[in-house]
Parts: structure tokens; sequence; C-alpha cells
């Protein structure tokens, strides 16, 4: 009997698009000899619709990510928790008749954001013991939450950027007071970041403190708690990291470096996804081999930290005095086949098609926390 998979893309988040051909990437290349697929889109209205698995329908035109449409057929969750040996029943309605839809195996969440990757869709699933692909409730939260991650990994010994946490209240409250400390303790650059968004949305870099109040605004559009953190100057790197098998210690890829020109101020969402501006994505990053295994020992151990499970992509600054400081770590970091992720793997000779293989092999085998 062949595994069926539920991929779960779209979601309420800012990052819908992007979850989308995210998927459009995995259902192209997933070995439909080994796996049945569910494809699930999830609306921006938050509706379960089932969607076509033709991976040409998930990519970007024109430059436009792909959208969910809220009025296809709605998927219906199980009745109830399905014991161990069973299969999870999804149902459909079609013109208001419930019909069946699948048996499912594994639920794959290619959700990037909020109602996703944060733990409340990982809940779901624990509640109706459906194994799933990645970090659980706890970690999948606390690793969403740069605030709250950053506390985590300071607490197990490891370097982060320096900051502050404002919340939107508190700035309306006492934005004198804020700006004030921040002056005295942090010097320009700042980095002003929504706690709990994803792709650089709503990140801004303030060079003088006249611009922090529309930054603070942009970065509260997406969550009303923000990080203000000092500029580190140091190599962009960011490393792969794969859960050990049978127990064993975590996988990890040689780094790769995020190299930005000069047209451009970070690594933005438009940078990322749009093409703006000049980027270069070197794998493996030219650093040197004390360096390269200081990043690799620093992922694993902020994969162990925050508990995660599955897979994971630790995003890190080298300076040029070889101190390594984590920026953040991505629970279900971007999935296409030009992925930073995907590509890092490829280079350590594990092919796109197999890294999908490997993940969901993991969680057919994972152990729920109910059970």
């Amino acid at each position: 009997m062949r595994t069926t998979i539920a991929l779960l893309f779209g979601g309420r988040s800012g990052e819908h698009g992007i979850s989308c051909v995210t998927a459009g990437g995995i259902l192209a290349a997933i070995d439909r000899r080994r796996f049945d697929v569910i494809a699930i889109g999830i609306s921006r209205e938050g509706r379960w619709i089932h969607v076509s698995d033709d991976a040409s329908d998930w990519t970007m035109v024109d430059g436009r990510a792909p959208e969910i449409d809220p009025r296809g057929a709605e998927v219906l969750l199980p009745e109830s928790r399905h014991r161990p040996g069973e299969r999870a029943v999804l149902r459909t309605v079609v013109d208001g008749v419930v019909r069946p839809l699948a048996e499912v195996d594994v639920v794959w969440p290619l959700l990037h954001g909020a109602y996703g990757e944060d733990g409340t869709v990982q809940g779901m699933l624990e509640m109706l013991d459906i194994p799933y692909v990645g970090s659980g409730v706890l970690a999948s939260a606390a690793a969403m939450d740069k605030a709250a991650s950053k506390l985590v990994l300071r607490a197990h010994g490891l370097e982060c950027a320096p900051g502050i946490v404002v919340h939107e209240d508190r700035w309306a409250a006492g934005s004198r007071q804020v700006l004030e400390h921040l002056q005295a303790h942090h010097p320009l650059p700042w980095f002003v970041k929504p706690a709990r968004a994803g792709s650089s949305l709503g990140v801004s870099r303030v060079t003088d403190p006249s611009q922090l109040d529309l930054a603070l605004k942009e970065a509260f559009a997406e969550d009303p708690k923000v990080l203000i953190e000092e500029g580190v100057t140091g190599r962009e790197i960011e490393c792969g990291v794969l859960q050990g098998r049978d127990g064993a210690e975590p996988r990890t890829t040689l780094p790769g470096e995020v190299a930005v020109g000069d047209d451009l101020d970070f690594y933005d969402y438009e940078a990322k996804y749009f093409g703006k501006g000049t980027v270069q994505i070197q794998v493996p990053a030219a650093l040197p081999d004390r360096d390269l295994e200081e990043v690799r020992e620093t992922a694993a151990r902020a994969f162990t930290a925050l508990g995660l499970e599955g897979l994971g992509r630790v995003d890190m600054f080298v300076t040029e005095d070889h101190r390594v400081l984590i920026n953040e770590v991505n629970t279900m970091p971007g999935f296409t086949p030009y992925s930073m992720y995907p590509v890092l793997w490829e280079a350590m000779g594990l092919s796109y098609a197999d890294l999908i293989t490997d993940l969901i092999e993991q969680a057919r085998s994972r152990r729920l926390g109910s059970r």
C-alpha cells in the first residue's frame, strides 16, 4: 500500500503565495510511484479547499504568486482521532453532500508564518493523532517568535544580535522612553522586525532615529510584538539541518552565503522572491574551515535547544573576528527547488526528491505527544 500525503498550503498569513509556490515545487518532484498526494489549500479566509495537485497550477506567473480560490470544494477533518495503524479519513463537501476524499497517512504543513508555522496547525494535528512533517507545537511556536527563540538560544549559551522587544501599546504610551533607551544602549543601524512573521515581511533598516516611527508602523502591521536589534557587521550565512535518523545527532549541511549587493539595504522580501536588487547565493560559503565547523555546530545546537523535529534552517552572521551569532531559526524554510534549504542539501548529495522522501519517512515514524 502506497503512502498517502496531504500537502497543506496557502494559509492566512502574508506568506500565502510563497507557501503555494513551495507546494508547486514539491508536487513537481515528489515520487508519485511511492506516494499518493492530496493537495489541500487554505484560503486567506481560512477555508480548507481540495485543490489541484498539478504543479503547474502553483507557480509564479508574471511575478505574481498563486492564490487559493476559496470557492472550491471544502475539506472536512476527521470526526475523531484515529488510532495507531489506522489512516486519517478526510471528507469533502460537494454540492452540499459530504463525500469521502482520502485516507491519509501523513500531513505536510507547507504553511509559512502565522496560523501554520507557529504551532497552531501542529496542535490541531496532535489532537487528531495525525502524523505530520516538521516540528511540534512548542518548538514551532518558540521558533516562530523571534524574541522567545532568542531567550531559549541564549539560555543554551548561543549568541544572538543584541536588541529589545517593543509592544505596540508600549510604543504608543512611551515612545520617547523607548527611543532614549535605544540611543543610550544600542548603536545604529537598527533592524526593526515583527517578532512572529517570516520572509522579511515588515522588516526595515533604520539608520536615523527619525525613521523609527515609520519602521515600527510597518512592523506593527504584521505583529503587535516587534524586535529592534543592532545591526551586525558580518557575513549572512545559512545552514540546513535534518533530524538525525534513529535518535542520532542532527545532520547539517555545509553553509551557504547570501551576498547582498550595494543596491540593497538588506535581504528583504522583494529580494528573496521577486528578483529585486543584486543577490548572490554561494554554496558552499567561502569560509575558513574553522568557521564552517563552528557554523554547523551552532546550527545543530540551535536545532536541539529549540526541540525541533524534521527540518530547520538556521540563519547566522559570521563576523570578521570569527564570532557566530544566530539571526533566526526557521522550522519550515522555503522549499522550492531553488530555495536555499534544498540547494544546501543538493550540495551534500541529497537530491530534492530524496529530501522530500526523507522528511515523509521521518513523519511516518514519529511519536506524537499523546501516544
